[in-house]
Order: structure tokens, then sequence, then C-alpha cells
């Protein structure tokens, strides 16, 4: 029986594996033939491939030298194929047909996204490439041949004393090393913590009036009710925790509402923990950007035994990277660890040493300097330009953090946000992050701007479109 896969042994004349099947009611020849063809027409081999010598492809799929060539000769008569004295044989260019669902959902009549100022994104173009690079060498040259392998669930330990170390120094945390775990993100972390609370006997889980849905509906697969805090001009309002199991928060820099949490309040949640035994899961928002007085200090620093602190590189790095870390209470880290090492082992070795090696040289830390230098002076250009061209609009939130809120007037924020997609700019309305069962008197209308997000040569063009679009 002819061998589907052909192959090339010596690299030299195909480079890639190619699933063939010549087989057919016609015969080898023909079967081939059909083959290749319908390879061609699908896409499969793209224009330009190619293809192996008619010995090699022979040799590869056990068919006579002869029955390969003959198959080559029909295809390139066809039209399908083109052979050339020192070129080889390779696939024409011409039309691919590809297959073509058989409806499209609708799009909106809106422009292309021209400049996007979402939140949630740092400057993507700004990623020190050079230095992770440089990082990455030194940390693969050094790994141990263990560090390829599939490790402890809680993740690389050379990642979690580097972490330790520099939480407790910027950002007041109490980190051992064996109380981190490493995760692929804040919602990888959060989903391995609503799997460990639902375990627990949880059913609520207290939330801020104003959040990331995909948050709340991470907690929701893992079965447990979300329930809204009330919200005033304090903060969330914490009083109201009552009963719940767990209360998910961002004491640092509130997402999106820019403001911290207040200390009143940072220590009534404390006593809460304490008081009934839940847990208080802090998302460390970009904390590391804060720009107009000292840091506001992780509020796991004030009872690390019933905070659970989680931090990522999203906001300081990239998303892309997929790297976070929870720093958890001595009772918590058996539960974590088990549901971790269930389905999930490691979170990118190489990408965790190389992290290690980025905090461990100083980096990560000058990397972090600069990062801010010059989001605070797109911050600062940006109240300026609201101030000349929409002094209408109060600007808010504004001490921390990639992003501002842009206080409209009552009843306009779905046309301003309407008109933003028309041309071509990309915002979100304040009420896209109000969760759906919070008690609020009266909704602000309000855009939540990410001055992050383009890379310093859009930056210029996004705010002119933004003072555009503005009432």
């Amino acid at each position: 029986m002819a061998n589907e896969w052909a192959t090339s042994p010596s690299g030299q004349a195909l480079g890639i594996d190619l699933h063939i099947d010549p087989a057919g009611p016609h015969g080898l020849r023909r079967g081939l033939t059909d083959a290749l063809r319908e390879a061609v027409r699908g896409g499969r081999l793209a224009p330009g491939t190619r293809l192996p010598s008619s010995r090699t492809l022979a040799a590869d799929l056990g068919l006579a030298r002869n029955t390969v060539a003959d198959a080559y000769a029909d295809l390139v008569a066809e039209g399908w194929l083109t052979a050339r004295q020192g070129s080889g044989t390779r696939v024409a260019e011409r039309p691919v047909d590809t297959p073509r669902p058989a409806s499209a959902p609708a799009r909106r009549a809106t422009g292309p996204l021209v400049h996007n100022l979402q939140p949630g994104t740092p400057d993507l173009a700004s990623f020190p490439r050079a230095a992770w690079l440089k990082a990455a060498r030194r940390a693969l040259t050094a790994a141990p041949n263990d560090a390829l392998g599939y490790g402890d669930p809680r993740g690389r330990p050379e990642l979690r004393a580097a972490l330790a170390g520099y939480l407790a120094r910027a950002r007041g945390v109490h980190a051992d090393p064996e109380r981190i775990v490493i995760c692929s993100g804040f919602a990888h972390g959060l989903m391995l913590l609503g799997d460990v609370l639902r375990g627990r006997g949880v059913k609520d889980v207290a939330v801020e009036s104003y959040g990331l849905p995909p948050h709340w509906l991470t907690l929701s697969r893992a079965g447990l009710r979300t329930r809204p805090l009330p919200l005033d001009e304090l903060g969330t309002g914490v009083e109201e925790l009552g009963s719940a199991g767990a209360v998910l928060l961002t004491p640092a820099h509130q997402f999106p509402m820019g403001d911290p949490l207040h200390p009143d309040r940072r220590a009534a949640v404390v006593d809460w923990a304490r008081r009934t035994g839940g847990l208080v899961i802090e998302d460390d928002y970009d904390g590391e950007f804060r720009y107009d007085r000292q840091p506001v200090g992780a509020l796991q620093g004030l009872d690390p035994h019933r905070v659970v602190y989680l931090g990522t590189t999203s906001k300081s790095l990239a998303p892309g990277l997929r790297l976070g870390w929870m720093v958890l209470p001595p009772g918590l880290i058996d539960e974590v660890v088990a549901v971790k090492g269930v389905s999930d082992w490691s979170c990118g070795v190489l990408d965790q040493l190389t992290l290690a090696e980025f905090l461990g040289s100083g980096a990560y830390d000058r990397h972090l300097r600069g990062a801010r230098l010059r989001y605070r002076r797109r911050r600062d250009q940006l109240v300026e330009a609201l101030a000349e061209r929409a002094p209408s609009v109060r600007v808010t939130g504004i001490a921390a953090g990639l992003h501002a809120v842009l206080r409209l007037a009552a009843g306009t924020e779905g046309a301003v946000v309407r008109g933003a997609a028309w041309q071509g700019l990309g915002v979100v309305g304040l009420s896209s992050y109000r969760h759906a069962d919070a008690d609020v008197a009266d909704p602000l209308d309000a855009l939540v701007v990410g001055y992050g997000t383009p890379p310093d040569h859009g930056w210029a063009g996004a705010l002119d479109a933004l003072c555009r679009v503005l009432p």
C-alpha cells in the first residue's frame, strides 16, 4: 500500500510534509494526479511551492518513478504546475478556490478602525524586544535540562524567587516564593480560584459595580454568582459584603473608574475577611503606573492570610506573553496547586525563565521607568487637548494607569460611541463595564479611553480624532 505522507529525508527537495493519497479507482497515476490537483485547487499547496523531484516523491510514496513523472507532466500540461530546468517543479501562480461560508454575519456599517483608544492594552510597539531577547538568550543558556520538563505546577523556582523580591520592594506584597503560583494571566488565575471556591462550598462572590465582564463570566462558569457592590465617591462600598464567600477588587487603581479604594474601606474589607473567613481577591490592575503621587501599595500587605494577590505582565509588557502570578495565603496553596496540576502543569517555561532574568537584571525596572514617562506625557497631552478643544468634558481617573474616564453630558454616551465608530475611532462607553445587576441610581455617561494603546507614531492622530468626535 502506498505511503500517504510524502516527506523529504534529505530536506533538500521538498522541505515540507505533504499528505497525499494517490489511491483511487482509476489507478495510481490517475489517483496521484487527482490528489495533487486537489491540493493545489484547495490551497494546501500554495503558488510557488517547490515540489520534490519525481525520484524523491516516488520513494516517499512507494510508487514507480515513471508514475510520478507522468502525473507531474499531466499537471504541467493542465497549467497546475510549472517545470523549468534548474528550478524544479513548482505550483503555478493561479487563483486558489477556497470554500466560502454559507452566510456571513451582518456587519455594522462603520468604517475600518483607524485609531484605537480602547483600554486594556499597552503600546505593543514599545515592547522591549532587544532587552527581552538578550534576557532570553542568557536564561536559555543557563537553564538546567530539567527546566524543559513538566516541572512544578507552581511554576519555575527562578521566576517565583525573582517575583518575591520584586513584589516585596515595589508593591509591598508579602511574597514567599513557596506561596507564588505562576499562571497564564489574570483570567487563568481567577479560573483556578473559582474552582477552589466552588469546591469549598462558596456560592456568592461580591464584585465591583463597574469592572471587566469576562471576569464575571469566569466566575459564573465556575458555578459562582457575582453580586455587585454599591459605588460612591469613596469607591466601592464594602459595607454590604454580608455572606459573600469572597470579593474581587481592584483596590490600587479601580478599573474602569480609575480611583484607589479609600483607606478606611481597605481596612474594612480586611476586617470583614478576618471576621467571616471570606477571601479577598486583589487584581493589581496596572498598579505599576502611577504618576502624581507615591504608588498605592497592595492590599495584600494588610493581611497576607486573607488576601490573594494577582498580577500580570499584560500591562507592563504585553498581554501576549500570557504570564501572571498569584501570591496565595498559606491555607490555599495546596488546593490551587491541585487544581492547576490537573489541567496545566506549566505556563511557558522559556518565557518564565526569561522574565526571571528580566527581573533579576534590572531590565524590568528600566523598562517600567521609561514607560511611565511616556504614558504620563500622553496623559498630560490628553488633558491639555481636551481642556482646549472639548472643555465641557470632565476627565477623571488619571492619577494612575493607562486609561482615563471622560465624563459626558447625560444621555450622550451612545451617540458619541457610534459617532466615533463611524470615524474609525475605537473607544468604549462606560456602560459596557457596568454589571447587569448593579443598582446605580444615576448611571454616568462617559468614555473609557485607553491612552496607552496607540503606538507612538499614531498617538497624535488618535488624540486629534478623539477631540473631533467629542461634543
